[in-house]
């Protein structure tokens, strides 16, 4: 495998909690990111999946830089960008970009279509001359299936599924490198879902793409995705390819997740067991001691309040040749057969 093109380690991103008005004191904080490490390869999808709250959304944050990490690095082609500010930054965000999750909120209504995808030339006038940006704005239009004479229209005149579009159109603008995309269809329909997903399929072969795809729709994730990683409160519970994490998951979080998808064979759906988990997602400001899952687990022992399980291959496995020798934070991993 080729060297990766984005390394993340350790990374930490704790929001301090806070007291009083005039003299603040801080009495806690919110470890939204706990000591998440995670490769990204050149072509490949790394797909993020989990629980509202579990910190996805702060991870894509913490990779463009516009949340300073608390502590870790991010490595863009051995370059650590938590280190950057200025131009230094400015000129490693040409190659990283992002498409947001709600496409409502995230285009200026105010701008035209042909401003909002034109905006990344003002700031990066090197990309595309003066003369040459309104034929690259349409050229941009027409690469995500929207008619170039659109160019001069606003946000409010199109679809949810179109203004996602726009939104790919920019973040293609200065020909990255990785787009980091932030559940960038759970706010559309689902029939719309597919296309916006296949036309990504599509940009990633066309141009060399890289992505780092959040979601919390398993479905989508397998899709699209290469390798998974299913985050469970602020940590990485397991991570392998789709095969491995879909079809011979380890941890219990995951067998927990996958057995909640539907199944539309209805006599594979009274074959599959339900995992029901129990309690609620404890606090990120108060976690637990040691697993952080094992407040809800069914395999707990002592252990699991004591150590904290390392993102590791389990030992069970470390010798075998099987699809569930992949990394899984768990003491008592063990293969599990979840129908997805």
């Amino acid at each position: 495998m080729s060297e990766p093109i984005l390394q993340v380690r350790n990374l930490v991103k704790h929001f301090p909690l806070t007291q009083g008005i005039l003299f603040k004191k801080q009495i806690g904080a919110v470890k939204a990111v706990d000591g998440i490490s995670f490769d990204l390869y050149p072509g490949e999808t790394l797909g993020i999946v989990g629980e509202s709250g579990c910190g996805k959304s702060t991870v894509a944050k913490l990779l463009m830089n516009l949340e300073q990490a608390t502590s870790g690095e991010v490595f863009y082609k051995g370059q650590d960008i938590t280190r950057l500010s200025g131009r230094a930054l400015k000129a490693v965000r040409r190659n990283i970009q992002m498409v947001f999750q709600d496409p409502y909120t995230s285009l200026n209504p105010r701008m035209t279509v042909g401003d909002i995808i034109g905006e990344p030339f003002d700031i990066h006038p090197e990309v595309a001359p003066k003369g040459d940006r309104r034929k690259r704005v349409q050229d941009l239009l027409d690469v995500v299936g929207l008619n170039p004479e659109y160019i001069n229209r606003y946000p409010h005149q199109f679809s949810g599924g179109q203004r996602q579009r726009i939104g790919i159109a920019r973040g293609l603008a200065l020909n990255p490198e990785v787009i980091i995309c932030d559940e960038p269809v759970s706010a559309l329909d689902v029939s719309v879902q597919a296309q916006v997903v296949n036309l990504m399929e599509k940009l990633q072969d066309e141009f060399g793409l890289s992505y780092i795809f959040i979601a919390h729709d398993l479905s989508i994730v397998r899709h699209i995705s290469d390798r998974v990683g299913v985050m469970y409160l602020g940590k990485m519970a397991e991570i392998g390819t789709d095969a491995e994490i879909y079809e011979h998951p380890t941890h219990p979080y995951t067998q927990a997740l996958l057995s909640a998808v539907p199944v539309p064979d209805p006599e594979a759906r009274e074959k599959r067991e339900r995992i029901i988990l129990t309690g609620d997602v404890p606090s990120p400001a108060n976690p637990p001691s040691g697993c952080r899952f094992r407040t809800r687990c069914w395999k707990a022992q002592d252990i699991c309040a004591k150590e904290v399980p390392l993102l590791a291959v389990p030992s069970v496995f470390a010798d075998r040749d099987t699809p569930a020798a992949h990394e899984s934070a768990c003491h008592f991993a063990e293969d599990g057969t979840a129908a997805a």
